[in-house]
């Protein structure tokens, strides 16, 4: 078995929640540079965002002061200790998150890896895990800036294709479940890995090389879900739906998805002759270039269109958003498409399907204002909030790249990939 390390660093941002490009990072390996050589290369290709594999002390203290926002993780061989014990998970994080803030800019603490296919017999304390964490972030006033998830293998997605009709396994009900409330309680977001070289490997023909590379089809080769009649493109977006409508199936609507890992094999033995270094990069670069097109999928979309609707056909008087006016900043899409939307909504006295905008949004009661910014039919900052719309969740933006060996059976993965995006609230 052959490891190919190739790195891609590449920063975007895009709507939808602060979307993002970052790497992931892993020091258990040969001739890893140091800690301070590695930030150093992060800095220089304007990475902002990465995922440790662990928690690494000497990557921590080389990323203080940075402003790079850090994932920290929770190895798999520490979770069943700290799913049975309260004072182990809280020990755990003042060793590794309080003891680095805020010099260290963390804002999420991946707790284990693909645990329910990975680490079964660990499953059953996984939730607890989580939840110990959340409470030591609590106790330390941190549970509003650092966010906790568990990355998952696409693999517990079954019937993907037409996503419309996937669901989780059901196996795992008794764990998704609760692990579902506890994110949508906690304002978190459902991580997952996602390879569609598997789901291209196990389709026995049926998915078409093309459709996994991101590589163009004419309209006729594109696949259709009969259910809701969306055409998808390209493996990844169709398995980012699924997901949505797997959590669903199990009456959880807003939860926004996190792809912590996605790459390619570029290499693999005799029964994996698509496993290679061309299709590893055709396969990363049209990722990336997906993702910078800003298209999101087909059941979530990007919102630059809604907003130029919204502040034209839409009516809504968008003058607070010019520069120098008082919603101005944060000068970005989605601040500016959640301040619109809500005017919108405001606008048509709240009628049922005026805060959807094509499933880009959805009604809330958290209120957004902020400073002089008062956002329309809210009572301003810390004012009573009134029914108003967020952002929905989508599938985020990507970012290619690896610091780490990520083995796979039968090859190696040429690299592995962080994309992410925050969800972002607005009384609306």
């Amino acid at each position: 078995m052959a490891v190919l390390l190739l790195l891609f660093f590449l920063l975007a941002c895009s709507v939808y929640g602060d979307s993002f490009i970052g790497v992931n990072i892993g020091t258990d390996i040969t001739n890893m540079p140091s800690a301070t050589e590695t930030v150093a290369l992060l800095k220089a290709q304007s990475i902002q965002h990465v995922r440790l594999y662990d928690a690494d002390r000497a990557m921590l203290l080389a990323l203080a002061n940075t402003g790079i926002r850090v994932t920290v993780s929770v190895p798999n061989n520490l979770l069943l200790g700290i799913g049975q014990s309260n004072a182990t998970a809280a020990n755990w994080v003042a060793h590794n998150v309080v003891a680095h803030v805020p010099a260290t800019n963390i804002t999420a603490i991946a707790v284990g890896s693909e645990v329910l296919t990975a680490l079964p017999n660990v499953a059953p304390v996984l939730v607890n895990a989580l939840k110990f964490i959340q409470s030591a972030l609590v106790a330390a006033n941190l549970d509003q800036q650092i966010k906790v998830s568990t990355p998952h293998s696409s693999s517990i997605i079954l019937n993907s294709f037409p996503p419309s009709q996937a669901f989780f396994n059901k196996t795992w009900d008794p764990v998704m479940v609760p692990l579902l409330k506890f994110l949508q309680s906690t304002g978190s977001y459902l991580m997952l890995n996602v390879y569609p070289y598997y789901n291209y490997m196990q389709s026995e023909g049926k998915i078409q090389l093309e459709y996994a590379l991101f590589r163009p089809l004419p309209p006729n080769k594109e696949a259709v879900d009969a259910n809701t009649m969306l055409h998808y493109t390209n493996v990844f977006d169709a398995v980012i739906d699924a997901a949505y409508f797997a959590m669903l199936y199990l009456n959880f609507t807003n939860i926004p998805i996190v792809v912590t890992e996605s790459g390619w094999p570029s290499k693999g033995d005799s029964s994996e002759p698509d496993a290679t270094i061309d299709n590893a990069n055709t396969y990363n670069s049209n990722l990336i270039r997906h993702v910078l097109n800003n298209s999101g999928t087909p059941k979530h979309p990007r919102i630059p269109a809604a907003l130029d609707w919204a502040c034209g056909p839409g009516k809504v008087d968008c003058s607070p958003l010019r520069q120098g006016q008082e919603c101005y900043e944060p000068n970005n899409v989605v601040a500016h498409a959640t301040y619109a939307f809500n005017a919108y909504y405001q606008q048509m006295a709240k009628s049922p399907g005026t805060c959807d905008f094509k499933g880009v949004a959805f009604v809330t009661t958290t209120n957004p204002s902020y400073g002089s910014c008062v956002f329309p039919g809210s009572g301003g900052k810390n004012g009573t909030s009134i029914n108003g719309t967020s952002l929905a969740p989508s599938n985020t933006s990507t970012a290619s790249g690896s610091l780490s060996q990520h083995y796979y059976n039968g090859g190696s993965l040429i690299s592995s990939v962080i994309l992410g995006a925050l969800l972002l609230s607005a009384v609306l």
